[in-house]
C-alpha cells in the first residue's frame, strides 16, 4: 500500500551505521512497504541488495553533485508499485506506529499530505530492533520537543507534486515547500506527531564539502530559498490543517501558529527578561532566611 523512496549519502563511518538503522526500521513496518533507494554513492547498491530493496542508480544532480528533488520525484512515481508515496530522509527511523498513522490518514482523506515531527537522538551503534525499540529510544530523548521547521517525512498520493522545482536535496527549504505546495492545492496536511513521531539520528556534515556552513548558509540553500518562493519558515508543522489525536481521531488544527507566537512572547517577557530580577530575589530570600536562623556555631 506504500512506496518509500529516498536518496542515501555514501555509506561511510557513522553515516553508514545510522542509514543502515533507518533502512532496517523501514523494512520492519507492517505491512512491509516497497522501498526504493536512489543514487550511486558508495554502498547504496550493496545496502539495497542486503535489505532486498529496489535500487535506481540514476538521479540528476546540480553542478556541485547534490541530487535534485525534481528528478527523484519523477523517477519514483514512474516506477513505484503503490499509489501512495512516502519520501523520507535516509537517517530517519520510522516506528511501527507510522503505518497506523498512514492508514488513519488514508481512511479520512483520499488525497492529502501526512507529515510528522522528528525527535533528535544520538546513536553511534547498530540498533537493537527487538520488541519495543521505538519506545526505548523515545525514553532516551525529549519526546515533547521537536522543531516545527524541520520536516523529514512526507506521505502523499501520486501526482500530488506534478511540478517540483530543482531543489538540492540535503539543503534547506525543500521540505517546507512540500507543505506549501500541498496547501496551495487545498489538500489536508495531517500532522501525525502525537501518535507517530519519527526519530532523527544526529550526525555531522563531514560528508558535505564545506561542512555545516555549506548546508546552512552556502550557495545551495540560498538557491533553494529562491525556489521556495516564501519567507523562511512560512510553511512548517505550525501550518498543518489536521492532526491525529492520541485516541486515533482526526481533528482540525486551528490557530497553531499564532498560539505558538503568543507562547514564545510570554516566555521572553515572563522568563527570559526577568531572569536577573528573579535571581536577585532568590539571593535576597536566602540572605533573610539565613539572618532569621541566627548565627551558626
Amino acid at each position: 500500500m506504500l512506496t518509500i523512496f529516498s536518496v542515501p549519502k555514501a555509506f561511510k563511518g557513522h553515516i553508514a551505521t545510522i542509514q543502515r538503522n533507518a533502512l532496517k526500521s523501514w523494512t520492519l513496518l507492517q505491512p512491509r512497504p516497497e522501498i526504493i533507494l536512489f543514487g550511486s554513492d558508495e554502498g547504496t547498491a550493496e545496502a539495497a541488495a542486503e535489505f532486498r530493496l529496489k535500487h535506481i542508480a540514476e538521479i540528476a544532480t546540480n553542478e556541485r553533485g547534490a541530487p535534485l528533488l525534481s528528478d527523484m520525484f519523477r523517477r519514483a512515481e514512474r516506477v513505484a508499485s503503490a499509489q501512495l508515496m512516502c519520501y523520507v530522509n535516509a537517517d530517519i527511523l520510522l516506528p511501527g506506529e507510522f503505518m497506523s498513522a498512514v492508514q488513519l490518514t488514508q481512511a479520512k482523506f483520499a488525497k492529502s499530505l501526512m507529515v510528522s515531527k522528528r525527535i533528535n537522538i544520538g546513536l553511534t551503534e547498530d540498533l537493537d530492533f527487538s520488541e519495543g525499540w521505538g519506545l526505548r529510544l523515545r525514553s532516551r530523548s525529549d519526546a515533547a520537543g521537536g522543531d516545527p521547521t524541520a520536516i523529514d517525512v512526507f506521505v502523499f498520493s501520486k501526482e500530488t507534486y506534478a511540478q517540483v522545482p530543482d531543489f538540492a536535496i540535503g539543503r534547506l527549504w525543500f521540505d517546507q515547500w512540500l507543505i506549501k505546495a500541498a496547501l496551495a492545492q487545498q489538500l489536508p496536511v495531517v500532522d501525525a506527531s502525537i501518535v507517530a513521531p519519527v526519530l532523527h539520528q544526529n550526525h555531522d556534515y563531514s560528508h558535505v564539502a564545506g561542512g555545516a556552513e555549506q548546508v546552512w548558509r552556502g550557495k545551495e540553500p540560498q538557491e533553494n530559498l529562491r525556489l521556495y518562493g516564501s519567507k523562511p519558515h512560512s510553511y512548517t508543522l505550525l501550518d498543518v490543517t489536521h492532526e491525529i489525536g492520541a485516541d486515533g481521531s482526526m481533528r482540525r488544527v486551528r490557530l497553531r501558529r499564532p498560539a505558538t507566537k503568543i507562547r514564545e512572547l510570554a516566555w521572553k517577557l515572563l522568563v527570559q527578561r526577568t531572569v536577573d530580577v528573579r535571581n536577585a530575589l532568590r539571593l535576597r530570600r536566602k540572605f533573610w532566611q539565613r539572618s532569621a536562623a541566627g548565627p551558626r556555631g
